[in-house]
């Protein structure tokens, strides 16, 4: 994964092999060239103002991102089979309330497994202050299909608030791994395996990017049993 904070004008260039890759403007504007075209992403200031702007990248691409203002973009990548880029548009991110009370959370799916990829599946939740998300705890660390995928994940954290911290707990049942750590703006958190969660702090805002992937694009995910009875 790459994650840039850029000023307008600077750009990247890439040439993708066997991978497959998504460009979400976290806020900002960029143009992204690739073998489709050219395409005008991003208009949110910040990713708190509405849904979000993405590229699909397929593999074997050169593509080019320019910065059009100061922008936030972040790059996430996963083994690809031959197809083609294409513009992931805001109005095309498919909204939905999760949870309820102090776990209600908004998300917003970019490139899940109602859009075509190899493997990549793509995400971004926005969690009120003093809310629960990535909640209850779970897990997709074993192939067991249908019950659970294996989907390797990375966060992408923002805070309304760039002052802002939420904390996160990624464990597993044998609690061999059993970590809480403060997040803040801008921090990346990889969940290496076993079951996780979030909590954005009292006051302050918070959004996350997920980027998963793994040899099976499915979504599914096995809740901690513990927990499983706080289910939305």
């Amino acid at each position: 994964m790459l994650a840039r904070h850029v000023g307008a004008n600077e750009r990247l260039m890439e040439q993708l092999n066997d991978r497959e890759a998504v460009i979400v403007v976290i806020d900002g504007r960029c143009t992204v060239t690739t073998e489709a075209g050219e395409f005008d992403v991003g208009a949110r200031d910040t990713p708190f103002d509405g849904p979000p702007s993405a590229v699909y990248v397929a593999p074997g691409t050169c593509y080019e991102i320019v910065a059009r203002t100061h922008a936030t973009y972040l790059v996430g990548y996963a083994p690809g089979a031959p197809s083609r880029s294409r513009s992931l548009a805001a109005s095309g991110a498919r909204k939905e309330i999760r949870g309820s009370g102090s776990t209600e959370r908004t998300i917003h799916h970019i490139l899940m497994e109602d859009q075509p990829a190899s493997s990549l599946l793509v995400t971004e939740v926005v969690t009120p202050a003093g809310h629960w998300s990535s909640y209850p705890p779970h897990k997709h660390d074993t192939d067991d299909p249908p019950r659970e995928c294996l989907l390797e994940e990375i966060y992408y954290f923002r805070f309304k608030d760039p002052g802002g911290f939420g904390l996160m707990r990624v464990y597993t049942a044998d609690r061999s791994l059993d970590e809480s750590i403060a997040v803040r703006d801008r921090d990346l958190v990889l969940v290496p395996r076993g079951y996780h969660t979030f909590s954005a702090a009292p006051g302050y805002d918070a959004y996350y990017l997920n980027v998963m992937a793994g040899p099976r694009r499915e979504w599914r995910i096995t809740f901690d049993p513990d927990h499983e009875r706080m289910r939305w």
